[in-house]
């Protein structure tokens, strides 16, 4: 069998492979609830094979969510939605995830497939429209000319509050049913904003020198693995680096990930970028450098950024660059990927178990009479 589609065990939980689903924001909830397209969005990632899926980024307050579509975890009737879908995923065997999250002053923007708030009023009462003053560690706007606002900076108190709210939300995950929570500390948003000496020019505890900007979050970290059961694995999703001159770098990524994990986090969601004036340039696996970079730091890592290819999802576990390889938009062009891959890797009869049960036998029969797959002619795979 290939490395990719062994199990793979944090804590008492294990995966039946080593394929995720990375959290990708549907801008389609409703006062935070999910609906019948997140089920079923999600529920295709299940069939297809993938060992984990990870929900969109959940706001733990109202005010947290990057757009007004966005889902949240703040009340018990989103907590029952959500466990439908956590239901869901695990009975088809995907590990169900969620990622835990707030916005900071990247909160409050458009619905990204719309571009704009363009909305007339009767769009606005129908799909539940709602904007708000974002906050942030510092009044520092995001980006001028564009859709967003400038935030009013975060009190001690307020600062307080959020950490309660990460701790509630976590619990809420914990009685819906999820297996994994990850804290959202990348991409800019709010956790990002604090870490990063481009956003947090605060003089308090929570500023300045870098063990004052990484507070915040250990702070969050420490009272999520306080509620969340000791059983259960906590991720975080970090922007190794922001790639702008003056900004967070993989060094600092590598102090952050041993106090991490000295509080109790079992794996790092590798990413990258989130600030405006960003250097990534895209292309096949441009981040997986980054998961290796932590992983070396002594905690499992996740690899994500445009691998599509099965052979270099493979390499990626192979070589021990990260133990975990992501898919986002490539899952989105194909909700099958795993148990394509799965064929291209392991061709053979037993790829075929991979495929639900109410597909595998018609799917089997299929490429017998078609000489597909696992009843090719050697060398025709």
């Amino acid at each position: 069998m290939s490395q990719l589609f062994s199990p793979f065990t944090l804590r008492d939980l294990t995966l039946r492979n080593r394929t995720v689903v990375a959290p990708m924001c549907q801008y389609s909830a409703r006062a935070g609830l999910p609906n019948d397209w997140h089920l079923v969005h999600l529920g295709r990632f299940a069939l297809g094979g993938f060992g984990m899926v990870i929900l969109e980024a959940t706001g733990v307050t109202p005010e947290g969510r990057i757009s007004y579509g966005d889902l949240g975890l703040w009340n018990d009737v989103q907590e029952a939605a959500l466990a439908r879908i956590a239901t869901f995923l695990k009975a088809q065997g995907a590990s169900p995830s969620i990622q835990l999250a707030h916005a900071g002053r990247k909160a409050a923007t458009p619905l990204w497939w719309r571009g704009a708030f363009d909305e007339t009023e009767e769009e606005k009462a129908t799909n539940g429209y709602e904007t708000w003053v974002p906050v942030a560690p510092s009044p520092l706007i995001h980006a001028e000319g564009g859709d967003f606002q400038r935030p009013e900076a975060l009190d001690l108190p307020g600062i307080q509050r959020l950490v309660a709210a990460f701790a509630a939300a976590a619990v809420r995950a914990d009685r819906a049913g999820f297996d994994t929570v990850e804290i959202h500390a990348a991409h800019g948003y709010l956790i990002n904003q604090f870490l990063s000496p481009l956003a947090n020019h605060r003089t308090d505890a929570y500023g300045g020198a870098r063990a004052n900007r990484m507070r915040f979050l250990l702070e969050v970290t420490e009272a999520v693995r306080a509620v969340w059961p000791a059983a259960k694995p906590l991720l975080v999703r970090l922007s190794v680096e922001d790639a702008v001159p003056g900004g967070w770098q993989v060094e600092d990524s590598l102090v952050l990930t041993r106090e991490l994990a000295a509080r109790g986090v079992d794996l790092i969601d590798c990413s990258s970028g989130g600030f405006a004036g960003a250097t990534i340039r895209p292309a096949p696996g441009y981040q997986v450098r980054l998961a290796r970079a932590l992983r070396d730091a002594g905690l499992p890592t996740m690899a994500v950024g445009l691998i599509q290819d099965p052979a270099a999802a493979e390499a990626i576990v192979a070589r021990g660059d990260a133990d975990l390889v992501a898919l986002a938009r490539g899952a989105l062009d194909d909700p099958n990927w795993p148990v394509h891959a799965r064929h291209a890797l392991d061709p053979g009869e037993g790829a075929y178990d991979l495929w639900p049960v109410q597909a595998r036998g018609r799917i089997r029969d299929k490429d017998r009479v078609l000489g597909w797959r696992g009843f090719a002619p050697a060398g025709d795979n």
